[in-house]
């Protein structure tokens, strides 16, 4: 018989045996506890009986954010709106206090947490998890756990005539709680305060995202449309092929200015250039074998590039929209029409993506 404990909430499992055959009893304590009972000697008799089982913290960002949701959720305080983003940017920090620094080269903290949570990362594959994994037995037994930032997001939720909080709100709760947590040392707030600045910086970049998403006019159509004409010369390119020119119609070479204007956007250079293309073709082969739609989101290093290139050909649009003090009707319609996407698409209320386009307009003016 096993029973499993969230060590989430600080606990760690023990089973002790009674009986011969049939009988068991599951308990559960933390670590340290655990530690004290097995330095007693006076429990000698019972260590023989026992079946530890370590739990540790979860490691993976989706799950967390579950966490916080459903806790929130069975609050007093479901009533005020939590922005987009701002519960992942809460368990971007708590999953980076819970890791370790891989020996692999090329593995930085943000990759592996990615990693962990199943995403793509560029020059890792799923593989990478066993051995990262593998690095670290104990990973996960160390670091802050969901009750303390669940209660920091709590002290953010019932500040005075607060209807909505972000994602900057719940990282200052949590960075004014260091002080007031017994056990982290001067060290340890050091460290904890540079994983703050880690997951500010994630957030700083799912804003620009969001905003850019909402800035741009029909995003999903603007999208296929680059990416249809990317694929024609990437399809070009690596068969050694011309492409017609859609207004002259003559035959003419790949454009390679318009690749390289989108795999510059995510850091492809011109010697990866070709095994990136193949790669994409490859995927596109796939997805055709299984009868499905290749789309710009299929590919998660290509959407990214897509979705960076369309917000860079409108940088400059958004900086002068949201940067203006006064603006002018043409300008204050576009921020309606911004406001209005955040709010019927994207999840915001009218007061965090009011706050979003002011914070992401600063971003863009550093």
């Amino acid at each position: 018989m096993q029973h499993r404990v969230e060590r989430g909430e600080g606990l760690c499992v023990f089973c002790t045996q009674l009986s011969t055959n049939d009988e068991m009893i599951v308990a559960h304590t933390n670590e340290a506890e655990y530690r004290s009972f097995v330095a007693n000697r006076k429990n000698e008799a019972l260590q023989s009986r026992m079946i530890v089982m370590p739990v540790p913290y979860n490691l993976r960002v989706d799950e967390e954010v579950k966490i916080y949701e459903k806790l929130v959720k069975a609050s007093d305080l479901s009533h005020v709106h939590i922005a987009p983003h701002a519960l992942k940017t809460a368990s971007i920090f708590s999953i980076l206090t819970r890791l370790k620094e891989s020996k692999k080269q090329g593995v930085d903290l943000l990759k592996k947490l990615y990693l962990y949570n199943g995403q793509t990362v560029e020059g890792l594959k799923d593989t990478d998890v066993k051995e990262l994994r593998a690095e670290y037995p104990d990973e996960g037994m160390s670091g802050l756990d969901p009750r303390y930032i669940i209660n920091r997001i709590s002290t953010a939720l019932i500040r005075r005539d607060t209807q909505c909080i972000n994602a900057l709100d719940v990282l200052r709760a949590i960075k004014d709680g260091l002080d007031q947590h017994a056990s982290i040392s001067k060290d340890d707030k050091e460290r904890l305060l540079n994983y703050i600045s880690m997951a500010r910086k994630e957030y700083d970049e799912m804003s620009k995202t969001e905003i850019q998403k909402a800035f741009v006019y029909s995003f999903e159509e603007s999208a296929k449309t680059l990416l249809d004409n990317y694929l024609d010369n990437v399809e070009a390119y690596c068969n050694w092929q011309k492409i017609k020119d859609p207004l002259t119609g003559e035959e003419v070479d790949p454009d390679e200015r318009l690749m390289r204007s989108i795999e510059e956007q995510i850091g492809i250079s011109d010697n990866a250039k070709r095994a990136f293309r193949e790669e994409i073709l490859i995927r596109i082969s796939t997805y055709s074998r299984r009868g499905k739609k290749f789309e710009y989101h299929s590919h998660e290093r290509l959407r990214e590039a897509i979705e960076k290139k369309l917000f860079n050909d409108l940088k400059d649009v958004v900086k002068i929209t949201t940067s203006t003090k006064t603006p002018d009707e043409q300008q204050l319609k576009k921020v309606n029409e911004v406001i209005a996407r955040l709010v019927d698409e994207h999840g915001y209320c009218s007061v965090c993506a009011n706050e979003l386009l002011r914070y992401t307009g600063s971003l863009l003016n550093r």
